[in-house]
């Protein structure tokens, strides 16, 4: 089998996802890789020049192309080349970066990481193996990863952004792993390999076979169940434990069980009028609704943030000023250049919540973390983000501690299960119904993507966006209202 170094990690994961990437690649749910593949891109390029000067072997070209050029850079040394490639019979390789001196290369592989992880392991010894076998002296091999307590400064600091791992001996001790295991990965056959799932499902990465692998479990089996952890639910499917059914009379945890028993009997709702109570006594208008929304970036473009610090670029903001006041609706959404985006955002925010009204949210954790954050970035907002966290109140409590309880949230306190569980039927309601932008991670990637928009390409992006946030917030005052209804109802 003819192997790459993604393959060849691919293949130290599950033996059958090489199989399967060959032979059954439409039975693949992969859904979500793109934003991460582009961020690791951006690391890579930016990392190319961590040593000064280099010359790029294109990616693009034919494979025997880049082995020829490489072939020819590295007489030239010292110099430095990044997309080095080898091959070795059936195994090629493609070097991040490469440094070559007069007595040997050096090889770094870059990864947008802020650790070392098992697999980048795995990757750097099967360079060192084809590297090696083609008849390279290598030197030293090393992990180029992102260092996470950097804070950026008015311009980019490379040498502080980046951490370098030297693994030379680690990747010495593989070598023998490395040739046993692409001897056994040139042996799978014509069937698919015999390999139940486990633990290796999830790691080192989510497998995109997951659904075809368990496609002849039952249906809800202990996989279903919320919250509970992932060693936890292998052990019971190693038991035999697998279908609700099998799980009813378990030693498990009250809430799993619930869940279970919600499932099998088709329950009445449970609501806990005391619970509910104290969360509506606990609000004092103006109510304010409101949800961020943030992005990421590996390298930090921001003065004063980390790599991967959250950045609020999005609020949605319901409002009722008072009882029986109509319900008042404002947002924000910074614009793709803004340089400023943590400031503007803060500030827009302290404008359209200027009184000490309940400041309500759904996950009070995530809000209140950014608040700080603001107010360790901008001593002038400190007073007015204490007075926001002071004033919070989570809406997401009842449902998370079971004091409102349905089947339809299956176990779940996700305002995305909570929300059909509470109004079914309702179009208004339905994230499915909107275009574009449906859960969190696709509002990031899509904001962060308009900087390579024009103006024009930006329009229908930056209205799904705002329609998300919007039913978010929507959502919380239909969630408030459901409260009062249902504590009315049981009184």
């Amino acid at each position: 089998m003819y192997l790459s170094k993604s393959r060849y990690c691919e293949g130290v994961q599950c033996e059958k996802i090489l199989w399967l990437n060959e032979n059954k690649p439409n039975t693949s749910d992969d859904n979500g890789s793109e934003a991460i593949l582009e961020t690791g891109r951006k690391v890579g390029e930016l990392a190319k020049g961590l040593f000064g000067d280099y010359t790029d072997v294109d990616y693009d070209t034919d494979i025997n192309v880049r082995i020829e050029k490489t072939h020819n850079l590295l007489k030239d040394s010292p110099n430095v080349i990044a997309e080095a490639s080898f091959a070795f019979n059936n195994n090629f390789c493609s070097v991040d970066i490469l440094k070559n001196d007069a007595d040997g290369v050096e090889i770094y592989e870059v990864k947008s990481s802020t650790e070392i992880r098992d697999i980048y392991l795995d990757d750097v010894a099967y360079q060192y193996f084809v590297l090696t076998s083609a008849g390279l002296k290598v030197k030293k091999a090393a992990i180029v990863y992102i260092n996470n307590e950097y804070v950026r400064g008015s311009e980019l600091d490379m040498a502080q952004l980046f951490n370098i791992g030297d693994v030379t001996d680690i990747v010495l001790e593989k070598q023998d792993e490395i040739t046993s295991n692409i001897s056994r990965f040139s042996d799978l056959g014509q069937s698919e390999p015999d390999i139940d799932i486990g633990p290796h499902c999830f790691d080192p990465y989510p497998c995109s076979y997951w659904q075809h692998c368990t496609q002849d479990l039952p249906t809800p089996n202990v996989f279903d169940i919320a919250v509970m952890q992932r060693r936890s639910k292998f052990k019971k499917y190693y038991e035999g434990k697998i279908s609700f059914e099998d799980l009813e009379n378990e030693d498990l945890n009250p809430k799993y069980l619930e869940q279970i028993d919600f499932e099998l009997h088709d329950r009445e709702p449970k609501i806990i009028k005391s619970a509910i109570d104290d969360v509506l006594n606990s609000l004092n208008y103006p109510l304010y609704f409101i949800d961020y929304e943030t992005c990421q970036h590996a390298i930090p473009e921001i003065e004063g943030t980390k790599p991967y610090q959250q950045i609020p670029f999005q609020y949605s903001l319901h409002i009722i000023e008072k009882e029986g006041s109509p319900l008042k609706h404002k947002e924000f959404l910074a614009s793709s250049d803004d340089e400023n985006i943590i400031e503007t955002f803060a500030r827009n925010m302290i404008g359209d919540m200027p009184e000490d009204g309940s400041v309500i949210v759904y996950n009070k954790a995530f809000e209140a973390t950014r608040n700080k954050e603001i107010a360790e970035m901008y001593p002038e907002f400190r007073e007015d983000m204490d007075r926001f966290n002071d004033n919070m109140v989570d809406l997401m409590v009842p449902f998370r501690e079971r004091n409102y309880y349905t089947r339809q949230m299956e176990g779940s306190y996700s305002i995305k299960k909570v929300l059909p569980a509470l109004f079914p039927d309702d179009p208004e309601l339905d994230y499915n119904e909107l275009s574009l932008i449906h859960k969190g991670d696709e509002a990031s990637n899509a904001f962060l993507s308009l900087k390579d928009k024009t103006p024009e390409e930006q329009k229908p992006i930056r209205k799904a966006l705002l329609d998300y946030c919007r039913l978010d917030t929507l959502a919380m005052v239909k969630i408030w209202e459901k409260f009062r209804q249902v504590t009315d109802d049981v009184q």
